[in-house]
């Protein structure tokens, strides 16, 4: 089963958070192989910010579908100010 629908537009915030998801996935295993790669170190810390940011809109914007998005992404909410 897909997480993001065929009609959701790639600009989408659902879409930019599954696809961020996929690439901190992936660079966390890359990590875990080379643990001296700063440069990825960094890559990966940048777009963990950029996804945390991303999810605080959508928290303010959609309540209910952001709880949808982060179960279905098994990933934990963002930390509430």
């Amino acid at each position: 089963m897909s997480v993001i629908s065929q009609e959701e537009k790639k600009g989408s915030v659902e879409f930019q958070v599954f696809s961020f998801t996929n690439k901190i996935r992936r660079l966390s295993s890359h990590l875990e192989l080379h643990k001296k790669d700063y440069s990825s170190q960094r890559g990966l810390r940048k777009i963990l910010g950029k996804r945390q940011r991303l999810l605080a809109y959508f928290f303010k914007k959609n309540r209910v579908r952001y709880k949808e998005l982060i179960n279905q992404l098994n990933i934990r909410e963002i930390k509430k100010r």
